[in-house]
């Protein structure tokens, strides 16, 4: 070991020193948000998945909290990302749709966007008697708020590190030439020359565990978003699966789900190895509904629609929150839910006093705790698109989809038909007129995201 190094290892030596009777006092619980991208709702053994083998999510799910009406920020990757992050559902937040409907270009957080990780590292935990009370924050995976050079990068947005991809299309490569460790490409020497020895979400996995290896005497936030199973469809080795009588699609997307199933139980083992485990809230979930039917995984069950739509099989998603001697084991919860309740929810049980006021979102934590919480909490969607915006809203068991502004809307009771096969808007005027008065003031327009198609050039 060269003297630079030796150095650099006393001194971090020393600082979790310092740090270990602070964290000992400390009675917040850590985070960490686990989020698979494009994995069906039904792909998990415990909501009924038979084909693909998921043991330690299960396994987190029978210590844990399973919920049945949780719901994506949106119905593809970075507006979903950007509700998870500000709070803000789909009509106020920063990014609503993956590129500018007039640009083409990716949309950055703005500079005075604040998400968890900036909530959660905010002003009110430093004081003149104590500098640490910040949380040590961490980003691993896709971002998809920020290019290069932008607004929106992880580390000006409260993220200690980053290590991952920025852009959604350069994520799309699973053995990719570079990731982003922070503000600089960190080339992969085993993906030179067009090997493929460097898996992205390994990679990615490796770096949460060494955080938490690191951070252990100190309350952190990690934020894990591999990009398993997103497609191309692409697995290290496909395991088990190899024999099955499938296409390679459906081999490949199975042992991807597998693999994101891998990283959930080195996460779990390594809060145990650490004696963070009942200090740790773990959440698991996929950032979207899933893109379409694979072999015999029935990845959507009877929801409507997939990926890309706001119809059910394009937002309701898997849930799972664990917190061992907090949560009930085994508990299931049927309350709906969804990404913009995310940061109330952690900024309420770290009991921070400084997040924004402009969130759409609440905190589900008495839910968490086994307490009763209003089922009755609108829940707000849109997609935009050059074709025009689709609208969503969920007031308790009723669903309300309509694809223009001044378009009628669809009516599904979803207690009775989840499938949203039946439009019962005729017969029920007054759910009509309750949800149309709410679509009327539940949105901005954005300049990037035009409600009405922008007319094209000749």
């Amino acid at each position: 070991m060269n003297r630079r190094a030796f150095l650099s290892l006393s001194i971090s030596s020393l600082a979790l020193a310092r740090r270990v009777p602070a964290q000992a006092a400390d009675a917040r619980p850590n985070f960490v948000f686990i989020m698979a991208d494009d994995m069906g709702p039904f792909d998990l053994g415990c909501y009924g998945q038979t084909e693909i083998r998921t043991p330690h999510i299960d396994r987190a799910a029978a210590e844990g909290m399973r919920f049945t009406n949780c719901y994506a920020g949106a119905s593809v990757c970075a507006p979903s990302r950007s509700v998870l992050m500000t709070g803000q559902h789909t009509g106020h937040t920063t990014v609503r749709a993956n590129a500018s409907l007039l640009t083409g270009e990716r949309v950055p957080l703005r500079k005075e966007d604040r998400t968890i990780a900036s909530v959660l590292k905010g002003p009110e935990w430093r004081d003149a008697y104590d500098e640490e009370r910040a949380y040590a924050t961490a980003h691993f995976g896709k971002w998809g708020l920020g290019e290069p050079g932008t607004t929106g990068l992880p580390n000006d947005h409260g993220f200690d590190e980053f290590f991952g991809f920025l852009n959604q299309q350069h994520a799309h490569e699973h053995y990719p030439k570079y990731l982003w460790r922070n503000k600089s490409k960190e080339f992969l020497r085993g993906n030179r020359n067009g090997e493929k020895r460097e898996y992205a979400s390994d990679l990615m996995a490796r770096e949460a565990l060494y955080f938490i290896d690191r951070h252990r005497y100190e309350p952190f936030f990690l934020y894990f978003s591999p990009t398993v199973p997103h497609a191309k469809l692409e697995a290290p080795e496909l395991g088990e699966y190899a024999s099955k009588p499938w296409p390679d699609s459906a081999k490949n997307y199975a042992a991807m789900v597998t693999r994101f199933d891998s990283y959930v139980g080195r996460i779990l083992e390594k809060l145990k190895e650490t004696g963070l485990d009942e200090r740790t809230v773990v959440f698991i979930a996929s950032d979207n509904g899933g893109t379409s039917e694979f072999g015999p995984f029935a990845s959507l069950g009877r929801f409507k629609g997939k990926k890309g739509v706001v119809y059910e099989g394009g937002i309701r998603v898997p849930m799972i929150v664990r917190w061992p001697g907090k949560i009930r084991a085994g508990a299931t919860s049927d309350l709906p839910w969804g990404f913009q309740d995310v940061l109330p929810t952690l900024a309420d049980m770290a009991g921070t006093r400084g997040f924004p006021p402009d969130i759409d979102g609440r905190s589900v934590l008495p839910t968490l705790l086994g307490k009763t919480q209003d089922p009755n909490v609108p829940l707000y969607w849109e997609q935009v698109s050059r074709h025009g915006l689709d609208q969503a809203l969920r007031i308790g068991e009723w669903k309300g989809v309509r694809h223009a502004l001044d378009a009628p809307l669809e009516l599904y009771n979803l207690k009775d038909d989840v499938g949203e096969t039946r439009n019962v808007a005729a017969a029920h005027p007054e759910i009509v007129a309750k949800m149309e008065a709410f679509l009327a003031g539940c949105r901005t327009e954005s300049p990037d995201y035009p409600s009405r198609p922008p007319k094209r050039g000749r």
